[in-house]
C-alpha cells in the first residue's frame, strides 16, 4: 500500500503494562494474573504506529520523559519508520497505561499522562510546518486540551479528530474535525458541548446526522461487532465488521483509527477508509497488546461481514 500524502499524528506515546486476567476485579477484590510485560503504547503512538505499518508517510508529534521507559514507548515507532523528529524529550517519566485485559478480550485502562501533559499549544505551534504540510492530521484526547485546541489553525490538509477520551473543548475544534470518529458513547458527551440544549438520540444513524447538524464537517460511529456508520456530504453509509474471534482488544480502537488516516492520505472517499479501517481493527484484535498486533501491508486481513438486504 503507498501513501499519497503525509500523515501527521500528535498525541501521546506510552508504556503499557500489560496484565492478562481471568476476568476483570470486582471493587476491593485481588486477582491472580500474568503477563507484567511492558510494551509501547499511547493512543497516539498505536495511531502512528499502525498507519506507518500499512504504508503511510507517518510523523509523530508527542513528548517521552527522561526515564529509561522512553526507550520502550518508542520502539514501536522507531520499528515501524515513523519520523520522530517531531517528539521532544521532558523532565519526567514517560506516559504510561496500566492494561488488564480479561479472558474474553476486554480491556479496562489506566493512563498516567507523565510527559505527554507536555504536548502543549507551544509545542504544536513549533510543528506547524509539517502540519501544514499534512494531507491528514490525527489528534486523540491524551494530550493537554490547549494542544488540541491550537491544531485546527494549523491544519491545511483533513483534521481527523479521535476526541478519546472527551474533554471539554472549544465547540469550533470539535466542529473542525474531518472526520470526527466517536463510539456512541463519545458521541454523546460531543453532541452534548455541541448542542447543549438538545435531547440526545438513541439510534446511531439518529446521533450521527445530530452531529452533521451541529456543524461537523463528518462523522466516524464506530458501534463495535456492528461495524461503523459514516455520515459526510454524501449521506449516511453503513460499514460492516469483519467478524473474527478477538483474543485482546487493546489498541484495536488505535489501529482503525491509522487505517483511517491512511486511507484518506491515499485519497480514498471517507466510506472506503473505513472499510480498510474495519478490517485493520478486526485483524489487530486477534493478537496481543496493541501495537505488536497491527498488521503490515502484506499481511491478508480479515474480509467484511456481508450487508444483508
Amino acid at each position: 500500500m503507498s501513501s499519497r500524502g503525509a500523515i501527521t499524528v500528535v498525541g501521546s506515546i506510552n508504556v503499557d503494562l500489560l496484565a492478562q486476567v481471568r476476568r476483570h476485579p470486582r471493587p476491593g477484590e485481588t486477582l491472580h494474573g500474568t503477563g507484567g510485560t511492558m510494551l509501547p503504547g499511547g493512543k497516539g503512538a498505536n495511531q502512528a504506529v499502525a498507519a506507518a505499518r500499512l504504508g503511510g508517510d507517518v510523523r509523530m508529534v508527542g513528548a517521552v520523559g527522561t526515564d529509561a521507559q522512553a526507550l520502550v514507548g518508542l520502539e514501536g515507532l522507531r520499528a515501524a519508520g515513523v519520523d520522530l523528529a517531531g517528539v521532544r524529550e521532558v523532565d519526567g517519566p514517560t506516559g504510561l497505561a496500566i492494561v488488564t485485559v480479561a479472558e474474553d478480550g476486554e480491556n479496562s485502562i489506566v493512563v498516567i499522562a507523565g510527559a505527554n501533559d507536555a504536548v502543549d499549544a507551544a509545542q504544536v505551534a513549533s510543528a506547524r510546518d509539517v502540519l501544514a504540510a499534512s494531507a491528514i492530521v490525527v489528534c486523540q484526547g491524551e494530550i493537554p486540551r490547549e494542544g488540541i485546541e491550537a491544531l485546527p489553525d494549523l491544519v491545511t490538509g483533513r483534521f481527523l479528530h479521535n476526541p478519546a477520551p472527551v474533554m471539554e473543548l472549544d465547540p469550533e475544534v470539535l466542529r473542525a474535525s474531518d472526520p470526527l470518529v466517536v463510539n456512541e458513547h463519545e458521541a454523546a458527551l460531543v453532541l452534548a458541548q455541541l448542542a447543549p440544549a438538545a435531547a440526545i438520540p438513541e439510534a446511531p444513524e439518529q446521533i450521527a446526522d445530530a452531529l452533521r447538524a451541529a456543524g461537523v464537517a463528518s462523522v466516524v460511529l464506530t458501534l463495535g461487532a456492528q461495524g461503523s456508520l459514516v455520515a459526510d456530504a454524501d449521506g449516511l453509509h453503513r460499514i460492516p465488521a469483519a467478524p473474527v474471534q478477538a483474543v485482546d482488544t487493546t489498541g484495536a480502537g488505535d489501529a482503525f483509527i491509522g487505517a483511517l488516516a491512511v486511507g484518506l492520505a491515499r485519497g480514498e472517499p471517507l466510506p472506503a477508509a473505513a472499510r480498510l479501517a474495519s478490517q485493520v481493527g478486526a485483524f489487530a484484535a486477534t493478537g496481543h497488546g496493541a501495537q505488536p498486533s497491527y498488521p503490515s501491508a502484506e499481511d491478508d486481513l480479515p474480509p467484511l461481514a456481508e450487508v444483508s438486504a
